[in-house]
């Protein structure tokens, strides 16, 4: 009876480890959002500037991914979670004393290298967790992610607009308060064991078997393509609405957190759906639903810019499907896959920012830099982009259910 006490208690800082973990890691991603526009007026920022920055920052967290996975085989999944959570507490109060560009950028660096080590953690612990309904549990656990992202550019609006002590804590302090909420895993993570770190070497996947695997550099593609349009929003959307259609910083805030709603309650709702008509199909439909969103929202005008927040329902469900996929195909070599998988989606990640940047300076320049119209047409190609890349997510995963169909090996 104690022992099954124990175990019972064990899981639960787990799950308040994982929980806790996506909404800081939600939080950390999404406050960008309204943000960027002051960081880039306080900076002399262009938007191909911004772009680059956003594209390091994604550098960093390539950088973290491809080293994780050798610090959780080192030290264990306890340490590196309390590291990466340490990182992000850390960055907060370097962004908030920084008023230098070189030391802004560098703060930012280390928050993403946190993010980074955070992906990995969180994704390898999930795999050695959750090995009942898979899905619904990834889902559920990424369902965190999206509340805390649906939260966050509001609460980020609001706290940059308070003043303590006489002065207005703008966008540095409001970094400060909300990454200060690491300290919440970082206890649970402290107080907690997890398990998977005893697995001996020889029973795990060799990294050399798994690059043969034509299945792995397909996932890759699904994964990158459907991550560079999910984080993509958080950067662009409300840079986009503010100045395509003018509208205010708490209009178009709103709309992100309306993105990051549906994001939530597709990923809280519709877990149990890609158990049971598996991951592979689901991966196909609900990337295209995203694309569709994304592309009618565009051609469609300010009218139908709600389509922008319903693309989060599709995109939502692309990276827990990918993980839970992983789980179920690689049961003893999840965190081979895992950090293989992200580390390349972290690169697409880089190229997606810089791309969207420079099609925005592009189709501007082509257009008219110094016309209104230029800049709509600019910024309307960019977020085309992100449709495009929720559309190559879908056609990707038609691939991948082929080549597993015709081996019987769908999932």
């Amino acid at each position: 009876m104690k022992q099954q006490g124990k175990r019972s208690n064990s899981y639960a800082l787990q799950l308040a480890t994982i929980f806790l973990g996506f909404i800081v890691f939600g939080i950390s991603e999404n406050i960008k959002g309204p943000a960027i526009p002051r960081i880039q007026f306080d900076f002399a920022l262009g938007e191909q500037q911004l772009g680059t920055l956003l594209s390091l920052n994604a550098l960093g967290y390539l950088i973290a991914c491809s080293f994780t996975a050798i610090l959780v085989r080192k030290w264990g999944i306890k340490a590196v979670s309390i590291l990466a959570f340490a990182s992000m507490l850390i960055s907060g109060v370097l962004i908030y004393v920084s008023h230098s560009y070189s030391l802004f950028s560098a703060s930012y660096f280390l928050m993403y290298i946190g993010n980074g080590m955070l992906e990995i953690a969180l994704a390898i612990l999930g795999a050695r967790i959750f090995v009942k309904n898979t899905g619904t549990m990834m889902n559920l656990s990424h369902f965190f992610y999206g509340f805390s992202s649906t939260l966050a550019p509001l609460m980020a609006t609001g706290l940059m607009s308070v003043s303590l002590f006489g002065h207005v804590l703008d966008w540095r302090g409001m970094y400060l308060v909300m990454l200060s909420l690491s300290l919440l895993p970082i206890l649970s993570a402290w107080f907690s064991s997890f398990p998977g770190d005893d697995i001996p070497h020889e029973d795990r996947l060799p990294f050399k078997t798994l690059l043969r695997d034509p299945v792995i550099w397909m996932m890759v593609a699904i994964l990158s393509f459907g991550v560079v349009s999910e984080l993509a929003v958080g950067g662009w959307l409300v840079n986009f609405l503010e100045k395509a259609y003018e509208w205010e910083p708490v209009k178009a805030s709103g709309m992100l957190s309306a993105f990051f709603l549906c994001f939530a309650l597709a990923r809280l709702l519709l877990g149990p759906i890609t158990d049971r008509i598996g991951f592979t199909l689901s991966l196909i439909i609900f990337a295209a639903l995203s694309a569709l969103c994304t592309f009618a929202a565009i051609w469609g005008g300010e009218s139908l810019a709600f389509l922008f927040a319903a693309a989060g329902i599709g995109i939502a469900m692309i990276y827990p499907t990918v993980m839970a996929f992983i789980a179920k195909r690689y049961p003893h070599g999840s965190d081979t896959a895992i950090t293989f998988t992200v580390t390349l989606m972290g690169l697409g990640s880089v190229i997606g920012n810089y791309a969207i940047g420079g099609i925005i300076e592009g189709v501007k320049r082509a257009v008219g830099s110094s016309t209104p119209s230029g800049l709509l047409r600019g910024l309307q190609a960019g977020y085309a982009f992100i449709g495009l890349c929720a559309l190559l997510s879908a056609v990707c995963g038609c691939i991948l259910y082929r080549h597993l169909r015709r081996r019987d090996e769908l999932i």
